[in-house]
């Protein structure tokens, strides 16, 4: 067996995908000590809510351990694990909610002062990003941090392109006002 330290770190990386693929939980661990931290960030700006981002986190890792054979190794393994981790949040967002409240919710604030407080490892961009309304805040995570296009989003949140457009210009409008507010410039 050639030893591991002797190859390169994407040999390194990928072999160890292969190994998890093969059902070894060591190396699934690795897996997870290594993309936790990034998959945990994108389910903390998608649902502004510490308690549902560590859920939905978990939802990730769960879903990718059933389902990383399915990893074809064509595209970065970061890339097609980004792309899992956005629809397993997603459907885990849809599955808290009833459908009614996330029609009332989606015009509720995100999360409050009171949850910045807990939240230590932010920049003040990000906080304001998790006081945006749910669906606004989506949208711009999914568009400005993320890099989807409207119509990419449209299909992922079952909206129309035109909602998401409008939801993203929204977004952008409380962002700008909440960071001239704060004193700061909000320079696209």
């Amino acid at each position: 067996m050639e030893n591991l330290a002797s190859k390169s770190l994407p040999e390194q990386a990928d072999n160890l995908i292969l190994q998890a693929q093969m059902g070894n939980r060591f190396a699934f661990s690795q897996v997870y000590q290594k993309h936790h931290g990034h998959v945990y960030a994108l389910c903390l700006r998608l649902t502004a809510n510490t308690t549902l981002a560590e859920d939905a986190c978990q939802e990730v890792f769960i879903h990718l351990w059933h389902k990383l054979d399915s990893f074809d190794h064509q595209s970065k393994f970061s890339t097609w694990l980004h792309t899992v981790a956005v629809r397993v949040c997603i459907s885990y967002l849809r599955k808290q909610k009833s459908w009614l409240q996330r029609v009332v919710q989606s015009e509720d604030q995100g999360i409050t002062e009171a949850g910045l407080v807990e939240i230590h490892d932010l920049n003040g961009l990000d906080k304001l990003i998790l006081k945006l309304p749910e669906r606004a805040r989506q949208v711009f995570v999914l568009v400005a941090v993320e890099g989807y296009r409207h119509e990419e989003v449209g299909q992922l949140l079952n909206i129309a392109v035109g909602s998401s457009k409008s939801q993203y210009h929204r977004a952008k409008g409380l962002l700008q006002q909440w960071w001239q507010q704060a004193g700061g410039q909000f320079d696209e």
